[in-house]
C-alpha cells in the first residue's frame, strides 16, 4: 500500500487497453494538479462499464499520494472536486495470546473457506487450532475427484463437496460478495489470498475470481503457514459425536473411537454435511429449515454472452458474465446463480445414489462455454414437513431422481425438448463442456412441475434480455440442488455460540454465508470473538 497524503479518486474513465501512464494522467487531470505533485498511485477498484455498447470503457477508483502542498490545496478548497475523498487505510487487528493451554486447543470441523480462515486467524493469534477434515488434502483430493469424473467411482468422504477447501475448491472461485463489511474483514481475506498465491488484481477488480487451479495452490500454502504457526491438520478424520456437561462442550469423538477434549468446537461443516446435521439434531442443537433454490445448469457459447455484453469489443475484454432475474409460477423468483464464464459443468455428487451438478472455472476462464444455474426459490412450505432436516430430504429426493434417470451420469437435455417435455437425442449448435459422464434424459422427470414451469418462464424472460439465451439448442443439465444450506444452526448474535456453550456454527453450512468470501469473513469474525474471550 502506498503511503503519505492520500486521496481516493473515483469514476476515473479509461479506454480498453489503457496503460499505467494513462491512469496517472487521468488522475492529474481530475485533481487539476501539476505533473510533479503526484508521488504514487494505486488502483483500488476496476470494473467494465458496458452500459453503452458504443462507449465501453473501464471505470477505476484510484488512491493517489500527493505532495503536502497539493494535498492541502485540494482539501482546503471551497469547492470540493467531484468524486475525490480523503483516503484512510485501516488494518484488521489480530491480538496475540501469550499464554495458551496446548492440551485443550480450539477444534475446527471442516476446512472450507470458513474453517480455513478461522484456523488462520486463530493461529496468527498464538492459538494452535486442530482442523478436522473427513476428506483428503487437496493434492490427493484432486486425483480422487478426477477419477470419479472419469469412472463414476464415488468416495463419500472425498469428492467435490468434501476435502480440503470444501466445495469452493472445485468452483469458479468467485470472490465478490454482497456482504457489508465496515471492519476490514473482506480486505483482510483478499489480501491473504494474494499473500498465498492469488494475483494482486483481485484486490481491485469489481468481480474478482481465483479459479480452481490457483485456489488449490493457495490452500497448500495456507496449510503450510497454519502448521508453521502450531496448527494441526487431521485429514481423513471424521467428527462423529460430542458430549456436553451442564450446557458446555466437554469433548468430541473422532472416527467413533478417539476422544478429544474440547472447549471450543467450531463447526465449519459446509452445506452438504448431512450426516453431521443429523447428529447435531439428535444432540439437541437448535436448527431451523430455511429457504434456498433448486433448478438446472444451463450452457451457452461464451462468445454469444460476451458479444451481447460488450458488442464489437468483446474479444478485447475478459469473458463476460451475466445476472438475470424473473418471476415464475406462483410469483416465485427465478434467477441465475453461480455464473461461470468460460467454465465447466461438473458432477458434484457426494452421496451414492444421488446426482447433482455445479459450475467450475479455471483461472483463465478459457472454456468455450459459459454456464450458470437457473434456479427457482423454494421454502419450507415446499418440503412436506417443518422439521430442520426437511430441506435435506427435499434435496435428496431430487438428486435420487437425477441419478436414476441417467443411471449415475449427469442427465442432460436441450431446452427446446425440455419445453416440449420429451427426451433429447442429440446436440444442436451447442455441445456440453462438462466433467463427468452425461446422458440424454427428460429433466422434467426430476423436478416438481412448479419448478419446471418456472424455469421455462424464466428462460423466456431472459431471452428478451440476452438474445439467444432461450434458443432451443441451449443445453440443460441437472440437478442443481445445493445452492445454499437447507437449514440454519441458530447461534447467539453476540457470542456466536449455539445453544450449547463452546459450539460455534460458522459459514455456509450453518446458514451464515453464501460463497467463498462471505464464508471466510464469517470464519474471521468468529475467530476474533474466540480470541477476545481468551484474552
Amino acid at each position: 500500500m502506498i503511503e503519505g497524503k492520500l486521496l481516493q479518486v473515483s469514476q476515473v474513465k479509461l479506454p480498453i487497453g489503457y496503460t499505467a501512464e494513462d491512469v496517472r494522467k487521468a488522475c492529474i487531470r481530475k485533481l487539476k494538479i501539476n505533473d510533479n505533485e503526484i508521488l504514487a498511485y494505486e488502483t483500488k477498484k476496476k470494473s467494465v462499464d458496458a452500459r453503452k455498447k458504443d462507449d465501453i470503457h473501464y471505470s477505476l477508483s484510484v488512491v493517489v499520494s500527493l505532495t503536502d502542498k497539493a494535498y492541502s490545496r485540494i482539501i482546503s478548497a471551497r469547492s470540493p472536486i467531484p468524486d475525490v475523498t480523503v483516503y484512510k487505510e485501516e488494518k484488521l487487528e489480530i491480538k496475540r495470546i501469550t499464554k495458551t493451554d496446548d492440551k485443550i486447543r480450539p477444534v475446527i470441523v471442516g476446512s472450507g473457506p470458513a474453517g480455513l480462515f478461522c484456523a488462520y486467524v486463530l493461529a496468527l493469534s498464538g492459538l494452535k487450532p486442530i482442523i478436522i477434515e473427513q476428506g483428503q488434502d487437496v493434492e490427493r483430493r484432486t486425483a480422487t475427484v478426477d477419477k470419479f469424473w472419469e469412472t463414476g467411482e464415488l468416495s463419500e468422504t472425498t469428492n467435490v463437496q468434501f476435502g480440503e477447501g470444501g466445495a469452493g475448491t472445485f468452483s469458479d472461485g468467485k470472490l465478490n460478495t454482497m456482504v457489508k463489511d465496515p471492519y476490514r474483514r473482506i480486505p483482510f481475506v483478499l489480501e491473504t489470498f494474494v499473500r498465498f498465491g492469488a494475483a494482486p488484481e483481485i484486490l481491485y477488480l469489481n468481480k474478482p475470481h481465483i479459479g480452481t487451479d490457483v485456489l488449490k495452490k493457495i490452500l497448500i500454502n495456507m496449510r503450510k503457514e497454519i502448521i508453521s504457526l502450531g496448527g494441526e491438520y487431521r485429514f481423513e478424520t471424521k467428527f462423529t459425536n460430542f458430549e456436553a456437561k451442564k450446557g458446555d462442550i466437554s469433548h468430541i469423538v473422532l472416527n467413533d473411537e478417539e476422544i478429544l477434549p474440547c472447549k471450543e468446537l467450531i463447526l465449519a461443516i459446509g452445506h452438504s454435511s448431512r450426516d453431521t446435521f443429523e447428529l447435531l439434531s439428535s444432540k439437541g442443537i437448535i436448527m431451523t429449515p430455511k429457504p434456498f433454490a433448486v433448478g438446472l445448469r444451463v450452457e451457452h457459447p461464451q462468445e454469444m454472452i460476451s458479444r451481447y455484453q460488450y458488442g464489437k469489443m468483446y474479444d478485447r475484454l475478459p469473458p463476460a458474465d451475466y445476472k438475470v432475474t424473473a418471476k415464475g409460477v406462483e410469483d416465485r423468483g427465478v434467477y441465475s446463480f453461480c455464473m461461470c464464464p468460460g467454465g465447466y459443468v461438473v458432477n458434484s455428487s457426494s452421496e451414492k445414489g444421488g446426482t447433482l451438478v455445479n459450475g467450475m472455472s479455471y483461472n483463465d476462464r478459457g472454456s468455450k462455454n459459459a454456464n450458470s444455474a437457473i434456479v427457482v426459490a423454494v421454502n419450507p412450505a415446499d418440503f412436506g414437513a417443518d422439521d430442520a432436516l426437511a430441506g435435506v430430504r427435499f434435496q435428496r429426493e431430487l438428486e435420487k431422481r437425477a441419478y436414476e434417470l441417467a443411471k449415475g451420469a449427469i442427465p442432460i437435455q436441450l431446452f427446446g425438448d425440455f419445453k416440449e417435455n420429451k427426451n433429447s437425442t442429440g446436440f444442436g449448435g451447442i455441445t456440453t463442456v462438462s466433467k463427468g459422464r452425461t446422458e440424454f434424459a427428460n429433466l422434467r422427470d426430476i423436478l416438481p412441475k412448479y419448478i419446471s414451469e418456472s424455469i421455462i418462464l424464466g428462460m423466456g424472460s431472459f431471452g428478451t434480455k440476452i438474445k439467444g439465451f432461450d434458443r432451443d439448442d441451449v443445453v440443460l443439465l441437472g440437478v442443481e440442488s445445493r445452492t445454499s444450506s437447507p437449514l440454519r444452526i441458530l447461534r447467539d448474535s453476540e457470542s456466536y455460540e449455539a445453544n450449547i456453550t463452546g459450539i460455534y456454527p460458522i459459514g455456509e453450512g450453518a446458514g451464515y454465508a453464501g460463497g467463498i468470501t462471505s464464508a471466510a469473513v464469517d470464519g474471521v469474525k468468529v475467530a476474533l470473538k474466540i480470541i477476545e474471550k481468551r484474552i
